[in-house]
């Protein structure tokens, strides 16, 4: 047990950012992991051109490693947004056009996990038809993902980070997993348990994952206090992956975390350099 025990990828729209894009699969292989995950990496468009989706899987190919996630469009992210699919108006439009473009990359390259950030709470639209917009989008991108053999994620964010997003705690992103289950009869949304989102909204993580561990797809650990690499605040993480485990959980732990000061290739030292390979 522990975290040699893991199979974790290497978040790049996190990690390694001090380089440009298309090197930092290199880095993540260089630094010995076979995996990574990135949040869409264009952000100020859904349908980048064909030419720098094929750069992006020929750097993926060339470094020998895994994409194991793939985020959605989600507006500016890093930025003031939290995702675009329940915002009425452009940002829907954008998500639904993104939807085929993000689901067909994924299956170039072999990922079989897609994010979909819900998107903040807009002032003067109606929640609920917020709510309805996302179900709808939700499904679209359910059917898209299952098209190319793969999931589709909800995320919970944390409260005091995004405090317009509305999934800010397990059982709000389980409930919205369930109708778009529901409503496409696929079964293939599941939960990405964050666990330091999760610790940042105030949970019992242990009883998250006892509760939940089933309907999740995707895991993403950082430390809390300060979203560093783990040992660097107060969260149990490897006890907490080992629950995870116990509870049944065998897929991906995304490195979603922030390096500090030093390089990314620096933020690696509380993992053996022989448990960083996926197997």
């Amino acid at each position: 047990m522990g975290y040699p025990d893991q199979r974790f990828d290497v978040n790049l729209s996190i990690l390694f950012t001090e380089l440009p894009l298309l090197e930092r699969p290199a880095a993540a292989a260089a630094a010995g992991f076979t995996a990574v995950e990135l949040w869409w990496p264009w952000i100020e468009t859904p349908t980048p051109p064909q030419a720098e989706l094929d750069a992006l899987k020929k750097a993926l190919d060339d470094a020998g490693t895994q994409l194991a996630g793939l985020n959605f469009y989600a507006g500016q992210l890093p930025g003031p947004d939290r995702g675009a699919l329940s915002v009425p108006g452009e940002e829907s439009d954008r998500f639904r056009a993104n939807i085929e473009v993000a689901a067909d990359f994924a299956a170039s390259v072999g990922c079989t996990a897609l994010n979909a950030l819900y998107g903040n709470r807009v002032e003067g639209a109606d929640p609920q038809v917020q709510d309805a917009l996302a179900l709808e989008n939700l499904v679209l991108a359910a059917r898209a993902a299952d098209r190319v053999g793969a999931i589709l994620l909800v995320e919970t964010l944390n409260k005091p980070e995004s405090p317009l997003y509305p999934l800010v705690s397990a059982p709000a992103a389980i409930e919205v997993v369930d109708k778009v289950n529901a409503a496409t009869g696929l079964g293939n949304a599941k939960f990405l348990l964050d666990l330091y989102h999760l610790s940042m909204n105030g949970e019992d993580l242990s009883q998250v994952i006892k509760a939940y561990a089933a309907k999740t797809g995707h895991v993403q650990i950082a430390d809390n206090p300060g979203r560093g690499a783990p040992g660097t605040g107060s969260l149990p993480l490897e006890r907490l992956l080992d629950e995870l485990k116990d509870a049944g959980y065998t897929g991906w732990v995304g490195l979603e975390y922030k390096p500090g000061d030093r390089p990314s290739s620096e933020a690696f030292d509380w993992l053996p350099a022989s448990a960083r390979a996926a197997g």
